[in-house]
């Protein structure tokens, strides 16, 4: 980015594209869509302990994931903006300007057209609108993250309910000494235990994949984050 004080100096920060952290961010998801195929057979079956559930936490990722492509990719106006008024390629004041650029568009056309300047407080002010409006398209993401990890969790406390009703009432129908056959009793033991094993496989599912998807998830905001930096 090219600041210029009120003096005529310029100090020209380095810039770069999006498209190098864009690279890294589809590699790193390729590799969980890779890793994902290869032990398909288990999380399938993890998935099934939960499908509604499991299934909302997957919807959430996945939005996540497209908004954060979407937020890094829409940086590439911004840069091309700068290059060209780096350049100060003619016609640059008619071309309209990005969203997040517009203040620093704003001043310039108020500048000179042939060398605009920018004081040391009117930097400062642009560097802080841009900060914000950079925090502010990150907001979003940062709440899917911690979205992801309160499902998780929300699961957890669901599977581990359902798992202690479901012991109690087996418990409570627990009958012996009636001279119930054992090989009966045993049977309907048997039987009454699924219902709270299928409890403790919801609470560890959810778990899996809302702690999963929130450090995936996680990595990618940080990428998109440093290319908002750069």
């Amino acid at each position: 980015m090219s600041s210029h004080s009120a003096n005529g100096a310029g100090t020209v920060l380095p810039i770069t594209k999006p498209g190098s952290y864009l690279t890294r961010m589809a590699i790193f998801v390729a590799i969980i869509v890779g890793v994902g195929a290869l032990l398909y057979p288990a999380l399938s079956d993890a998935f099934m302990a939960n499908a509604v559930l499991n299934g909302l936490i997957l919807g959430v990722f996945v939005v996540g994931v497209v908004y954060t492509f979407r937020m890094a990719a829409s940086l590439s106006p911004e840069v091309t903006w700068i290059e060209d008024f780096r350049r100060s390629r003619p016609g640059l004041t008619s071309q309209v300007p990005p969203k997040l650029l517009a203040p620093m568009a704003a001043m310039m056309t108020e500048q000179r057209r042939d060398r605009p300047q920018l004081s040391t407080t009117s930097t400062r002010t642009i560097l802080d609108s841009i900060r914000s409006r950079l925090d502010e398209s990150r907001e979003l993401s940062r709440y899917v993250v911690g979205l992801l990890v309160f499902l998780g969790l929300l699961g957890t406390f669901w599977g581990l309910l359902q798992t202690v009703n479901s012991v109690a009432n087996v418990i409570g129908n627990v009958n012996v000494g009636s001279g119930q056959n054992m090989d009966l009793w045993f049977s309907e033991l048997k039987e009454g235990l699924s219902e709270p094993l299928s409890g403790m496989g919801t609470a560890f599912s959810s778990s899996l994949f809302g702690l999963a998807g929130s450090l995936a998830l996680g990595l990618l905001d940080m990428q998109a984050g440093q290319a908002q930096n750069r």
